[in-house]
């Protein structure tokens, strides 16, 4: 039974929130102060991590993955053949844009579950017409 989220979290907005030097850090520290319920995917978790290991170091990446650990009401999907394929058909609807699979993921399951607004700050995660949240405050 598929239930309906009201956010779809991506990698920005959890990045915009762990990193005090990104311009969405303060937009996004006070909505995860009083979330709704929110849903997000394992590759999502995983490209935020990648990220923090780029960036700063092993220690950085560690501390990301114990804060989603602590983070509630988020829910983590792991992605199966089912929601890659359907990412797969995104990314070929949208062959003239730089989407990422993780991206691509998460405008399928958006579409799938009926989701109010995307907690994004990458613009191309509105292609298939879910709000970005920045564009609300």
């Amino acid at each position: 039974m598929v239930t309906r989220a009201d956010a779809y979290v991506d990698t920005s907005a959890l990045i915009a929130f762990a990193d005090r030097s990104d311009t969405y850090h303060p937009l996004f520290r006070r909505l995860f102060s009083d979330p709704p319920p929110l849903v997000t995917t394992s590759l999502v978790i995983a490209e935020g991590h990648g990220w923090f290991m780029k960036r700063y170091d092993p220690a950085r990446g560690l501390q990301f993955l114990a804060m989603i650990e602590a983070m509630t009401p988020l829910r983590i999907l792991s992605i199966g053949a089912r929601h890659q394929a359907g990412g797969v058909e995104i990314l070929r609807r949208f062959s003239d844009r730089r989407l990422t699979l993780t991206d691509a993921v998460g405008l399928h399951l958006m579409a799938e579950r009926g989701t109010l607004s995307c907690w994004s700050s990458d613009h191309h995660l509105a292609l298939t017409g879910v709000p970005l949240v920045i564009h609300d405050h």
